[in-house]
């Protein structure tokens, strides 16, 4: 039978699968309600003991699996659709889970792009499964990206691995890449004594919360002059990425509390894990992608509003970025 399927919003709602189309009632309520009950993270097993529990009839793994793998062509029309020539806001990141590979269960890589449009709607342009997260991938995806129709993108927030720079200027030059403050954050101060976190946490605020770039250096200076002989490698990791930690002092308040962190795309990852919790090992990668789909299509299906405050940030955009926008 065919499948009822959460359309994912996209721009003026355009995206609209051919292999399955919107609106489409379902002949058969039994796929539906296993379709349904895979987005909520239950696993073949748990669906298959679940219809036998409601119809008396057992229904197999396999057959679990066969019925639920008819939303592939859909996920494949999706993650191939036209994209709009301009995103004002990106953001990058990828999450982690183990997977089957021939017989060897490996950690791999959720690739995920999620932005802002130009009318202010939250958009998940696509996801990835690839190996342990690299800036190699990341730059086939932002090539991807181009091919389907991106380009350009104002700012990218981003965590700080090693060649993603390198990796987004070799496909979007012009555009602004601000490094995520939490992560920055995370990562430099990994190795602080228990003992002297809350006081250099609370030196290290100063620097990032500063209400401009001057200030944030000069109590950069500080925190350097009081911690550096004690936590060299904390000061330095801020000083060497100093400049893509520091691209929100160029804009305005509203702006900066966008860009700053990556907290959108995080917020949506919570999402994904909260679905994707009780599969601690999926078989295959199409298993995790069909999972993570049903559940981007759920999240997605709730972004009816447009960013609050949206109207004044575009125009602000549209100054800063002269001419693009």
């Amino acid at each position: 039978g065919q499948i009822d399927i959460n359309i994912p919003r996209d721009r003026e709602a355009s995206f609209e699968p051919r292999s399955v189309k919107k609106y489409q009632r379902d002949i058969s309520n039994i796929e539906n309600q296993i379709i349904s009950m895979y987005a909520k993270g239950m696993t073949t097993r748990d669906i298959s003991s679940h219809i036998k529990e409601i119809y008396g009839f057992g229904l197999s793994e396999s057959m679990v699996t066969k019925i639920t793998n008819k939303i592939l062509p859909t996920i494949e029309e999706w993650q191939s659709r036209p994209l709009d020539k301009v995103y004002p806001m990106l953001y990058l990141d990828a999450i982690h889970y183990n997977v089957r590979d021939n017989g060897i269960i490996v950690k791999k890589a959720v690739y995920i792009a999620l932005g802002y449009n130009l009318e202010g709607y939250k958009e998940v342009l696509g996801m990835w499964v690839g190996e342990n997260e690299t800036s190699k991938y990341w730059l086939m995806i932002l090539n991807e990206l181009k091919k389907r129709g991106l380009e350009d993108i104002l700012i990218i927030s981003t965590d700080n691995l090693p060649g993603f720079s390198q990796a987004i200027e070799a496909v979007y030059t012009n555009t602004q890449i601000q490094k995520c403050i939490i992560h920055q954050i995370r990562a430099s101060t990994k190795y602080v004594s228990y003992k002297d976190i809350r006081e250099l946490m609370k030196d290290l605020k100063a620097v990032y919360k500063a209400t401009s770039e001057d200030l944030a250096l000069t109590n950069l200076d500080y925190f350097e002059e009081k911690w550096g002989s004690k936590y060299p490698s904390c000061v330095a990791s801020w000083r060497n990425n100093w400049a893509e930690l520091s691209t929100y002092f160029k804009y305005t308040q509203d702006i900066r509390k966008l860009i700053y962190t990556t907290n959108s795309i995080e917020n949506f990852n919570r999402q994904l894990r909260k679905v994707t919790k009780n599969k601690a090992i999926f078989p295959n990668d199409f298993s995790l992608m069909k999972s993570l789909y049903l559940a981007m299509a759920d999240a997605s299906s709730k972004w009816t509003s447009r960013m609050r405050g949206w109207d004044k940030i575009l125009s602000q955009l549209s100054i800063f970025f002269e001419g693009r926008i």
